[in-house]
């Protein structure tokens, strides 16, 4: 039940919807790119996206339907609960008896239509449609859902003014009369159910956040996915008291309280998976703003170095300074560049029966057996450097610190660490060579820091090509031109010929980026059609060498460190990001936003 090339081409002709010429030229780049007829077309706009699928269906012999203009029945569209449609790319839109009608854009998925039929007994009737049917459809969840909120907001008693304008609603105990109570909002089964539902759709879509952000007139709800924000939905304003009040029970936070920033935690737990939330709430002008970081607890498998994107070189290094008895491991990178998954990985490959170790992180994102984990309390002066200090005389072999934020932290880690113990820790820098002026800067002495530090090893996430519609293709000169000017093409040429990532002779390096067979996503249900799915590691890792040691005790720049240290075989994160890209695992627009500061 697919249409291939070659009955594209017989129909695309005798339907007239392109010329010979015009069909001819498609075809030649379709061979030459290795990129599929449908898609050739497509890019090059000889025909629309709704002429293909009415030819497409006319040829698999099923109905085409345009839901853009239409209506969908919100029972029938729930039929097919809103994460799976997301997910295929497929809405129920209407129903006669036994038969249900399942709008796709890919109805070659008998898997999926064979399950749909099982959990629903319905008949399923497949009907192809376009892109954007699908995201009008699904735009009929969010008005569903908001409609679960209009009896909210009923329940709760909250009713709109004279001139049709909600309320400002008031923590009880405000004003005589006036406001709802939040405990007992926070209780109410449409606010659970919706805060629930809220949950339940950031876990199954893999968000790595939650962010709920109040404004003048609505509540706007965005998940943050593979680390790019997305609007996930947009609620009444009204609604905002219960939900907040709903998330500071469950984190147990001060209901009542308004002015103040709080943070909390709490865990979701079914048969499926298990994770935990960890709440940031703090006051923004139009109420308060909260955060929600998902941790999944669900999984006890460990990554690898290898499996996170360390190449041959980079894990090399780094296995050599774990393998040290005693000196300093750093991960610098900014908020959210995975750091301390980085951190959590070497702790994995250092936990053996005869060592102790021992950590102090804030917050404590995850479990792991035979190991000392603390969690830093500022409210009690339980701070990094004062759990250090207590650390220092529980005979530890490797100590983990969650962030090296201050001077005494700092110091007190190079003494640990002078003092016969292998101290891991991140720091936020931009860049590898970077860190030690850094902490120079924070008044370690540079002797001390040359003769303690292993390795330092800075790191960026970027997206993955996902992996289920990736298709290959190849540069042209304008783009190559592009890069040109945003990096070093050359550089770059003569790394890919000796680390032997490319091979065979090329007149010259424009030539060679040339050849390269790129890859790039399409985009498909998988991916929720962004191209990309999950993330991997770019990274620069540098070694403290003997040349790189005397450079320290002179107080070289960090430009002169990073020279020597790509001297000695260290390439930076750009170089990392761009030899992957080239790999197939990413592409160079991702590298690019993610190194370019």
């Amino acid at each position: 039940m697919k249409v291939d090339d070659q009955q594209l081409k017989i129909f695309l002709i005798d339907t007239n919807l392109i010329t010979k010429e015009d069909l001819e030229i498609a075809l030649t780049e379709s061979r030459d790119t290795g990129t599929s007829l449908e898609d050739v077309v497509l890019k090059k706009n000889l025909v629309t996206e709704e002429q293909l699928n009415k030819l497409k269906a006319y040829i698999l012999g099923i109905p085409y339907v345009d839901l853009k203009k239409s209506e969908v029945d919100p029972d029938i569209l729930k039929i097919i609960p809103e994460q799976v449609a997301r997910q295929y790319n497929a809405v129920a839109f209407d129903k006669q008896g036994n038969q249900l009608k399942v709008a796709m854009t890919d109805p070659n998925d008998l898997q999926f239509l064979d399950f749909i039929s099982k959990k629903t007994s319905y008949e399923i009737i497949p009907c192809l449609t376009d892109s954007e049917s699908i995201k009008k459809a699904l735009k009929l969840f969010q008005k569903s859902l908001k409609a679960e909120f209009g009896a909210l907001v009923q329940e709760v008693g909250i009713k709109e003014g004279a001139e049709g304008e909600p309320l400002v609603i008031k923590a009880e105990g405000e004003a005589e009369g006036e406001g709802i109570d939040l405990k007992k909002a926070a209780e109410d089964l449409p606010v659970v159910k919706i805060v629930d539902t809220l949950l339940k759709h950031a876990i199954l879509q893999g968000a790595s956040d939650i962010h709920i952000e109040p404004e003048e007139n609505d509540l706007v709800v965005r998940y943050r996915i593979d680390g790019v924000l997305h609007d996930a939905m947009t609620l009444p304003k009204m609604a905002f008291a219960g939900i907040a009040a709903r998330i500071k029970v469950l984190s147990n936070l001060k209901i009542d309280e308004h002015r103040l920033p709080q943070d909390g935690r709490f865990k979701v737990e079914t048969s499926d998976y298990r994770v935990a939330f960890r709440v940031s709430i703090i006051p923004v002008f139009d109420g308060e703003k909260i955060v929600m970081r998902l941790l999944d607890e669900s999984s006890d498998r460990v990554l690898t170095l290898e499996q996170m994107g360390f190449r041959k070189r980079d894990f090399e290094v780094v296995k050599r300074g774990v393998e040290k008895p005693n000196g300093m491991i750093l991960v610098v990178g900014p908020t959210g560049s995975g750091k301390t998954t980085t951190l959590y990985t070497i702790l994995g490959m250092l936990n053996t029966p005869d060592v102790n170790i021992s950590t102090l992180e804030d917050p404590i994102e995850y479990r792991m057996a035979r190991v000392n984990q603390s969690q830093i309390n500022a409210k009690i002066n339980f701070t990094f450097a004062a759990g250090l200090r207590s650390l220092l005389r529980q005979d530890p072999d490797i100590i983990m610190v969650g962030e090296i934020r201050d001077r005494e932290t700092a110091e007190l880690a190079v003494h640990a660490a002078l003092t016969g113990h292998l101290v891991l820790s991140t720091l936020h820098t931009s860049s590898a060579a970077g860190t030690l002026p850094r902490l120079t800067d924070m008044g370690v002495e540079s002797f001390m820091l040359a003769s303690t530090a292993n390795i330092i090893a800075s790191q960026r996430l970027v997206r993955r090509v996902c992996q289920d519609c990736k298709g290959e293709f190849n540069i042209d000169n304008e783009t190559y031109e592009s890069y040109s000017k945003s990096f070093d093409t050359d550089q770059i040429a003569e790394l890919l010929k000796k680390e032997k990532i490319v091979s065979g002779s090329f007149k010259n390096n424009k030539d060679l980026w040339l050849s390269i067979k790129f890859q790039k996503g399409k985009g498909c249900n998988k991916c929720r059609n962004e191209g990309y799915r999950g993330r991997a590691g770019i990274y620069e890792v540098l070694e403290i060498t003997e040349k790189i040691t005397k450079l320290i005790n002179t107080n070289a720049t960090s430009d002169d460190i990073e020279n020597e240290s790509r001297k000695e075989g260290m390439t930076t994160m750009m170089e990392d990001g761009l030899i992957k890209a080239v790999m197939g695992v990413t592409t160079i627009e991702e590298v690019m936003r993610v190194t370019t500061e």
